[in-house]
């Protein structure tokens, strides 16, 4: 393990066991200075601190690393103030992200991404931006459905350069942290700030760029930074649900710019992709189901890495508590009860559910107007009902106002069509979907 993910491993493990508020007031400001066989030197931003983490802290902090490095080690403090400063400041080794508006999870790296025919085109791009950044494939722009490991190979990137240039500033933040920022800055007077800080970074990760839709004021400050950052050679690792030029009110310029680099379409992992990522995370877990096991979850959900990923620590757990063995029948049966998925019984909960997602009146919905905003919902409403809760086509168009059958297996075919082209189409049934079961 490097200096900089023990850093940050360290943070991660200890942090449940002090508390978010001595966590924030300790540990949030202090350094990894230096390590050797036998000692660890942690810089902290003043003496008040190098005193309570010397005097309270101290032992978990030492059991720690030893839990970490496999051997006793001794930890000493110092404080920031008194050291002498490189003449370069970014050149001070391993100090955690601080130019950044937040820390990287260090659990995701490129290493432990699972590759696969879905994604293999992607991952090898990845690569290229590590070896060259700013100048391979920039913006990489990755897009793809919920929970296919976008994020996780963005921030894989960011992990990666972050060993080999541990001085880079590296910014992450999510379409909504830009947002957010942006409209902060506007309120108190410091645009100034928000730019100096957004457009000196060398890398810049942007997550869900496909919330800026919309956002006039934002796309335009945005727009800006691109060019700032481009002209600099900083590289954008950008990633969205959909690719530039579905994105709804997202201006021309941006969608130009964003496709002057590489995007990658991710899809969802196949079969044996998603055994392979089953494996992987049992590794990680310490622990390991038999192959038919593995093979057996991987059969129950075919798009969500997340999900699987939960699914699976979830069956672990309850084998574990249980004192059951990992053979398919005890894994078949906890799929078949603790996973089951929530069951949708209501028809007019189903209807009232689509209303409240597009915004509509029920009357509309079930009514004979046939303006063209109507006609998705209609047509989600019959798919669900007819899936779901396995109404007859007879039964639907009763609940949907006494439509003819036809009507609605022309509505419910035409779904199942598009659910597998539009990607759009795809995103608004799972939405729907899951304000259903929650």
């Amino acid at each position: 393990m490097d200096n900089l993910r023990l850093w940050h491993k360290f943070l991660e493990t200890i942090k449940p066991s002090i508390g978010p508020a001595n966590f924030k007031t300790f540990f949030s400001k202090t350094l990894l200075k230096s390590i050797n066989e036998d000692k660890i030197i942690i810089s902290t931003p003043h003496a008040f601190a190098k005193e309570t983490l010397n005097q309270k802290h101290l032992p978990l902090i030492e059991q720690t690393f030893a839990n970490l490095l496999g051997r006793d080690i001794q930890v000493e403090f110092v404080v920031k103030e008194m050291e002498i400063q490189p003449e370069n400041e970014e050149e001070e080794f391993f100090q955690p992200i601080q130019t950044t508006t937040a820390v990287i999870n260090p659990k995701y790296t490129l290493e432990n991404f699972v590759v696969g025919p879905s994604n293999n085109v992607a991952f090898a791009a990845a690569q290229a931006v590590v070896q060259n950044p700013g100048t391979s494939y920039n913006p990489l722009f990755l897009y793809g459905g919920t929970g296919v490991g976008k994020t996780h190979l963005m921030l894989g990137i960011g992990n990666a350069l972050l060993v080999k240039k541990p001085h880079l500033k590296i910014i992450y933040c999510s379409s909504e942290k830009f947002m957010n920022d942006y409209v902060t800055a506007i309120q108190e007077h410091k645009m100034g700030d928000l730019r100096r800080r957004y457009r000196s970074c060398d890398i810049l990760l942007i997550d869900d760029i496909q919330f800026f839709s919309g956002r006039e004021g934002t796309q335009e400050e945005f727009f800006h930074t691109f060019n700032e950052l481009q002209t600099k050679s900083s590289q954008m690792i950008l990633t969205s649900d959909r690719p530039p030029q579905e994105i709804a009110k997202l201006e021309d310029r941006l969608k130009s710019r964003f496709a002057g680099g590489l995007m990658i379409d991710i899809q969802p992992p196949d079969f044996d992709t998603r055994v392979a990522i089953l494996r992987a995370k049992c590794i990680e877990q310490g622990s390991m189901l038999p192959e038919d096991s593995l093979k057996l979850i991987a059969s129950s959900l075919d798009s969500n890495i997340r999900e699987l990923e939960g699914k699976l620590i979830q069956i672990l757990q309850a084998l574990k508590a249980q004192g059951l063995s990992a053979d398919p029948g005890n894994v078949g049966r906890f799929l078949g009860q603790s996973f089951r998925k929530p069951v949708i019984t209501d028809s007019k909960q189903v209807l009232s559910t689509v209303c409240s997602f597009f915004n509509i009146a029920l009357k509309d919905l079930t009514g004979p107007r046939r303006q063209k905003e109507l006609v998705l919902p209609r047509h989600i409403a019959m798919y669900i009902l007819s899936e779901e809760l396995k109404l007859t086509v007879e039964k639907i168009g009763q609940a949907l106002g006494g439509r003819d059958h036809t009507t609605v297996m022309h509505g419910r075919d035409k779904m199942k069509k598009l659910i597998t082209t539009d990607r759009e189409v795809q995103r608004i049934l799972i939405e729907v979907k899951q304000k259903l079961i929650s």
